[in-house]
């Protein structure tokens, strides 16, 4: 029995690693571009506009995932696709601004309530930024309108098992090297030095 399950659990550890390590490389990689990416913004170029819109006054007084689920079909008629990030309203001039992003594209919709039109103008972000999107969404801003579109429930899933699979690997790593006798004196030595690391750097952030 414990050679079947030392059997089973190494071949778990080869095959779920596998199947993790573009996500891990995305992952990583991305950490490279947040954190010394210097690329600036491009301002986007002239929009369309799109008139004789069906919208109605009720959309201006709906907040969170109740608005953003009303100016989704409006979207769709647009032919808008992504993420909407947030949604900001200027009461004074009764006009709703509305990012939408898909990796590497950014596309900003004015929606004027008044005029029932809407200049939809686009820009595309580029690798690096679309790594960034990746790494930080959904993330834990506006999670009252997070996970809007369907390539970020998508996204959602696929990081939920990246993360699980990780924990497996963590674990089963730590079972197969302590059966391995041989090296566990290895082992003991950059385990006890990952430790070291994590506290000093903790010890360093919260003081």
């Amino acid at each position: 029995m414990g050679k079947r399950f030392y059997v089973v659990t190494r071949d778990l550890h080869l095959y779920v690693g596998l199947f993790l390590s573009p996500f891990v490389l995305v992952f990583a990689i991305s950490v490279f571009y947040l954190v010394h990416s210097r690329v600036g913004r491009e301002a986007a170029p002239p929009g369309r506009v799109v008139s004789n819109l069906p919208v109605t006054d009720e959309l201006e007084r709906l907040s969170g995932r109740d608005q953003v689920n009303s100016v989704r079909p409006l979207l769709d008629r647009l032919g808008v696709r992504g993420e909407v990030s947030f949604i900001r309203r200027i009461p004074k001039e009764h006009r709703l601004v509305i990012p939408v992003l898909v990796p590497g594209r950014e596309t900003t919709v004015e929606l004027d309530l008044q005029s029932r039109t809407a200049t939809i103008s686009e820009r595309s972000t580029g690798v690096s930024n679309a790594l960034i999107h990746l790494h930080k969404m959904p993330g834990p801003h506006n999670v009252n309108i997070r996970v809007n579109s369907s390539y970020m429930r998508i996204w959602r899933w696929l990081a939920d098992v990246t993360t699980y699979g990780l924990l497996f690997l963590t674990f089963s790593g730590v079972y197969l090297w302590a059966v391995l006798r041989a090296e566990r004196r290895v082992g003991i030595g950059l385990l006890s030095a990952g430790a070291i690391s994590f506290c000093g750097i903790v010890y360093a952030v919260s003081h």
